[in-house]
């Protein structure tokens, strides 16, 4: 999802230097920290363990749009396959479109909020026309509660055993879904961004049983894996795009068009597919109606778009394993503007060699990017982005919902709720992406770089612990709670206390145990401990657990016999709760310098600590985190002068 921040909440202040420590040691370092020990099926090192599992579904989905209804309309085929060692006698499914009912909980609490989040008018969420098991004459029961559907199976399904079950359905795009989805008139037609469009199954795991939370709005998807085969029947002139590959492409495009898309798949500069003149020709000759077949392996999730109003280009994406895959982008002639929409494809293919470089392989065979009037929103292969973006904010939307890709579609985090490990750890690395695009073309865009302001604001006394459920974080705060500190911590963590290439090997290693697996906050925590061989728990506790600040300062220099030359004693104070690693840079009025950084085990045993330094003249400065890589709340104790 989109980042959101108003910069008037940087006009926040942080309060005045405290009179006197809030901090306690004891509570600090505390040494009960995990709530159990590892199980057979998450081991203590945070990796997976010998008897881990996880159910799978696979979907075969068909539907057609109505353009005149704005109605989507077909079936969905789901194989579940029970991995599990319980024996299910229900299922769960997620019915997400049900929050578009009027009287739906999402409708109570949040989508009538107004901005983003308003939806012009009820759609009545999902019609349900049939459900049907495969083999069985009678249809099963099933009940519909809100946005999930618990359907009855005649007999137990069995650990090991799959069962296919095809639901008949139907539903109204709404024109702004939640800004996840929705419809927009362009000046060329209207554009169909569609997600959340068919029955998904809801997980099953070691940790909670069925994950059968509501759709709200604000929480998002907790999604099992498998392959989906989809297909979208809709008007002739329009172009559809999806999650995956394009399976019949010499039915649904022209000649021109596939001899351009070759093109592109061996172009490393942007090839057009359907330029801006093309848009407003006459539809090709062919059916009423013609059906565009995609598929997508090893995914979470489907999404797709369709359009006349479409320009479309491509190009192609290396993959450090020599793999190539494709960037797209789709979009009205609306968006062709200085730095505009032209430039999407070209982001599109810096954003994923990127992170494919940096952190794991893209796994998919294209990407996306779709103009529409969604903000920012991200789905296996394909995103959502807004139609009048350009420049530094259609690199920063671009770059953040294909991040997305690594964080939850290959590292399946519950994202209903823990918003932090998929938005959070996705902001942080758009940090390293930026600075690196185009030899950092929008590098001041980031805002991890936003400085005190920016501490002042996250660490406020009204924010939320990283440890709050999305849908319980109080109004205006999600930005933070989600995106914000735990983008700030992974980057105070990777700075500050491990450096870049322990955090790093840590960091990479937590993705490649849990590709494509369903990871806990806990299995996080132990396996960046135990590959950096650190125990972070106080760092976890203070970041995560609570609203703790860091206030640290220098409180005192004194001489050894008040002679300079003999060496110098620096007190320093930790006054808040919070603690780092103290970074100091210490220059003596003859110009020499000194760097040093104190490890967070100085605050073990209190609130003071005092240090000696080989001087050999009197001390002009000292300053506590000269770089302000720390979030320190209160800078004016940090610099000490005679």
């Amino acid at each position: 999802m989109k980042r959101v921040f108003l910069s008037a909440a940087l006009a926040l202040t942080v309060c005045s230097a405290l009179a006197q420590s809030k901090y306690n040691h004891y509570e600090a370092f505390n040494p009960h920290f995990y709530p159990s020990t590892g199980t057979e099926y998450r081991s203590a090192s945070g990796e997976p363990g010998p008897r881990y599992w996880q159910n799978r579904a696979d979907y075969r989905i068909d539907v057609a749009l109505d353009t005149q209804q704005h109605r989507v309309s077909g079936t969905v085929t789901i194989t579940y396959s029970n991995n599990s060692p319980n024996a299910l006698s229900f299922l769960w499914l997620q019915l997400d479109q049900n929050i578009y009912q009027q009287e739906s909980r999402g409708s109570a609490t949040t989508t009538q909020a107004g901005g983003r989040w308003a939806n012009a008018g009820f759609t009545g969420g999902y019609t349900i026309r049939s459900v049907a098991l495969e083999g069985n004459k009678v249809a099963p029961k099933y009940t519909i509660t809100d946005t999930r559907m618990q359907l009855f199976l005649p007999q137990p399904l069995a650990g090991g055993a799959k069962i296919s079950f095809t639901i008949g359905y139907e539903f109204t795009i709404p024109e702004r879904g939640t800004d996840r989805m929705g419809r927009m008139r362009s000046r060329n037609g209207t554009i169909y961004a569609v997600a959340q469009w068919f029955p998904r199954m809801a997980v099953y795991d070691d940790v909670q049983g069925w994950n059968a939370l509501p759709y709200l709005g604000a929480g998002e998807f907790y999604l099992e894996y498998g392959h989906a085969d989809f297909s979208i029947t809709a008007p002739a002139g329009m172009v559809v795009v999806g999650s995956g590959s394009l399976q019949n492409e010499k039915e649904v495009l022209t000649p021109v068009q596939q001899q351009r898309l070759a093109e592109a798949r061996n172009s490393d500069k942007t090839v057009t597919l359907r330029s801006a003149q093309e848009v407003t020709q006459p539809a090709s000759a062919g059916a009423a109606n013609r059906t565009w077949r995609f598929r997508i392996e090893n995914t979470r999730d489907a999404a797709w778009a369709a359009s006349r109003a479409f320009v479309w280009d491509a190009a192609r994406i290396n993959l450090p394993s020599g793999k190539k895959a494709l960037a797209m982008s789709a979009y009205p002639v609306e968006s062709i503007k200085k730095d505009g929409w032209q430039r999407s494809t070209e982001f599109t293919k810096a954003s994923i060699e990127h992170y494919s470089k940096q952190w794991f392989e893209y796994p998919y065979p294209s990407a996306v990017n779709v103009a529409c009037n969604v903000s920012g929103m991200e789905y296996p292969g394909i995103v959502f982005c807004g139609y009048t973006d350009s420049g530094a904010e259609l690199w920063n939307v671009t770059d953040h919902e294909f991040g997305h890709t690594w964080f939850p579609m290959i590292v399946g985090s519950n994202e209903r709720r823990f918003a932090w490990m998929d938005e959070g750890f996705n902001t942080f690395i758009n940090d390293l992406s930026t600075r690196e695009f185009n030899k950092g073309e929008f590098a001041e865009a980031s805002y991890i770089g936003a400085g005190d302001q920016m501490t002042a604001y996250v660490f406020g006394d009204r924010m939320d612990p990283l440890w709050t459920a999305p849908d319980v974080v109080q109004q205006g705060n999600l930005g933070v709670t989600a995106y914000f500190k735990p983008a700030l911590m992974l980057a105070a963590l990777r700075d500050v206390v491990l450096g870049p290439e322990r955090f790093d090997r840590a960091f990479r290693t937590y993705i490649e145990r849990w590709a494509f697996r369903h990871p806990t906050p806990w299995d996080f925590f132990r396996t960046m401990e135990n590959v950096a061989g650190e125990d972070l728990s106080w760092f976890w506790r203070a970041w995560v657990f609570y609203n703790w600040k860091l206030d640290q300062a220098v409180t005192g220099v004194k001489y050894r016999n008040n002679d300079p030359s003999n060496g110098a004693s620096i007190t320093l104070q930790n006054l808040d709760q919070m603690v780092m690693p103290v970074p100091l840079l210490i220059r003596e009025s003859n110009g020499k310098t000194h760097r040093m950084t104190l490890p967070v085990e100085v605050w073990q045993r209190g609130g003071s600590w005092t240090f000696q330094i080989p001087s050999t003249s009197t001390l002009a400065e000292v300053i506590l985190d000269p770089d302000k890589k720390l979030p320190d709340t209160n800078r004016a104790n940090n610099t000490w002068k005679p």
